[in-house]
Formats: structure tokens, C-alpha cells, sequence
């Protein structure tokens, strides 16, 4: 069983970046397609990006294309949210997720795995 513990969040302006991280222990990462996906307050959680296990592979939501990145470091077994351009509707407490489905999954049920969360704020 994979443990998943991210941080990275923050305050930021709009237009501003943040870097997430999501390190895994107890597992062996390489198995796991990684996403991100985010929980605004009152809100359903959202899929952000989900990468491969080789991290070749991956797709966004179509909330956050072309303005976020997903890269994983196998050799440190960490997931990285790069965030960039954000905006005030980007503001919710982001989860990095293990899936050991083949597939780049979209919906949340099909994850195995989930971190505690780290909360982004974008401030207009």
C-alpha cells in the first residue's frame, strides 16, 4: 500500500505559479498512473492531470490545459504539479492520487490511493 503526502500549496496572485509535490512511500511507484485533482469548497472534486507510470503519457482537464504541467522523478518517487497563469477559480485544496489501472483515468473512483491534500489559494 502506497502512501502519498503532498505540499507545495500556498497563497498566490493571479497570473502567479506554485509548484506541487507528492512524494509516495511504501509502495513501489512506478506501478501507479499519477493525477492531481482538486476540491473546491461546496464543489465536487475535479479532475486536474493524470500521467503514466512512465510519465510519457499524459492528459488534463480542460480547465487547466495548456496553463499546468505534470512531471513525476521515478529515481525520488515524486509527482510535481507545475502550476502556471493561475486564476482565483483555481483556488481548492489539491490531491495527488495512485491508480493501477492501465488506463489515464479521469474519474476519481477509479484512483486506489490518495494524499491528505494541500490547499492553493489564488487571490485576485
Amino acid at each position: 500500500q502506497v502512501q502519498l503526502v503532498e505540499s507545495g500549496g500556498g497563497l498566490v496572485q493571479a497570473g502567479g505559479s506554485l509548484r506541487l509535490s507528492c512524494v509516495a512511500s511504501g509502495g513501489t511507484f512506478t506501478r501507479y498512473n499519477m493525477g492531481w485533482f482538486r476540491q473546491a469548497p461546496g464543489k465536487n472534486r475535479e479532475f486536474v492531470v493524470v500521467t503514466s507510470r512512465s510519465g510519457l503519457n499524459s492528459r488534463f482537464g480542460d480547465s487547466v490545459l495548456g496553463r499546468f504541467t505534470i512531471f513525476r522523478d521515478n529515481t525520488k518517487n515524486t509527482l510535481y504539479l507545475q502550476m502556471n497563469s493561475l486564476k482565483p477559480e483555481d483556488t481548492a485544496v489539491y490531491y495527488c492520487a495512485a491508480d493501477t489501472d492501465g488506463r489515464l483515468g479521469t474519474d476519481s473512483r477509479e484512483y486506489d490511493y490518495w494524499g491528505q491534500g494541500t490547499q492553493v489559494t489564488v487571490s485576485s
